[in-house]
Formats: structure tokens, sequence, C-alpha cells
């Protein structure tokens, strides 16, 4: 029964697939119920504070930076990537950016982290290898181009423009992004001050110099 044979083995490997998907989508992090408190992100993903800390131990990058940025950039969305784009309106087409992941770097960018400072095992999905290049980025951004660690809003302009962008002043012909920049400054300050009230709860005494 050749015909019923080759119908079982697509009934089996159809189910391995189906399995193996639902595998690969329960692996991917889910995004915190509540992005805009920092306090809240943190009791629901209780390793994140660890890793932002570390990040703060090693780079000098303050966690309501970090954070700041990232929820700019993706709302906390592990596999996040930029909007396809679709011909005549149906037909899906090539992203116009490379950018993936929790801190949305491009894969030059990354390669470029992975080369100088990155583990040959991290990933733009990993929270934690996020939170450790978004602290390398700030710190190049910060020797090469005399940017504070602390101030997020120039900070956010070397991290969308890129070092030579800054330099060349590229923001400035970009009222839209100079918007931006501003409200990420906010998001980092609102974050600082939840951060403030939730310090004790979370065990952070001594983690933070205000």
């Amino acid at each position: 029964m050749p015909g019923f044979n080759m119908m079982f083995k697509q009934i089996i490997y159809s189910g391995l697939a189906l399995i193996l998907l639902h595998l690969l989508t329960a692996c991917t992090a889910s995004q915190p119920k509540n992005t805009q408190n920092i306090c809240a992100i943190f009791r629901e993903k209780d390793d994140w504070l660890e890793y932002t800390q570390d990040t703060y131990e090693k780079w000098g990058v303050p966690i309501h930076v970090q954070m700041a940025i990232m929820h700019q950039e993706s709302r906390f969305v592990a596999d996040a990537q930029p909007p396809r784009p679709y011909i005549l309106g149906f037909i899906p087409w090539f992203r116009n950016s490379s950018a993936y992941g929790y801190p949305q770097a491009q894969d030059s960018t990354w390669d470029w982290y992975l080369d100088e400072a990155g583990s040959w095992s991290a990933d733009r999905d990993d929270f934690a290898d996020a939170s450790d290049f978004i602290g390398w980025y700030c710190t190049v951004s910060h020797n090469s181009l005399g940017i504070s660690k602390w101030d997020t809003a120039k900070q956010y302009l070397a991290y969308h423009e890129g070092h030579t962008g800054y330099k060349r002043k590229s923001y400035k012909k970009k009222p839209w992004l100079l918007k931006v920049s501003k409200k990420v400054a906010r998001k980092a300050q609102t974050y600082n001050q939840q951060l403030k009230a939730c310090r004790e709860e979370l065990g952070s005494s001594g983690w933070f110099f205000w």
C-alpha cells in the first residue's frame, strides 16, 4: 500500500513540523504586560533587573537609559523587525532594514559588536545580550563623541543615526527624530523616578547612583 504509506509519512512530517514550530514559538520571550512602568517590568521579568545591573556595572550606562532606548526601539518585543513593505498593497516585499530584536541592531552593527565585545553566541532576541549591546554602543558613543552615558537624548541620537551621522549632525535635518529623542529622554526620567520608588522592594539598594 504505497499510497497509504506516503500519506502516513506526510501526516507524521506535518505533525513534527507543527511541534517544532510550537517549540520555537514558545522559546520566544513574551513582551512585558506593562511596558510603561519599569517596576512592573522587573517584577514580571525578574532576571531582567540582574541583566541590566550587570550592564551598568560593566559599561556604566544607567539602567533607566538602557531600558528607555530599548522601549523606543522594540517595546521589549524579542523578535521585533521593521514593517515589511507591500507592492500594490498586497505583495510582500523585502524589509528596508536588517534591524532585529530587542535593540533593533542592524546586521553590520551587531557584527561589529560581536567582534569588539560580544560573545560568539550572543543574539539580538536575547534580553541579556541586547542590554549588553546597548551598554557597549553607548560607551563607544561616549568615548568617540564625548556623549555622557547619562544623556539619554544625545545617546539616542547617536544610536539612531550612527556615530558618523551624529558627527555630521544629520539629526538636525530630522525634526521628528529630535522629538523622538526628547521622548526617549522623558521615558528614561520616568523610569528613573519609578526605580527610586521600588528599589528597596526589588532589592536594588546600593545598585544605583542617583
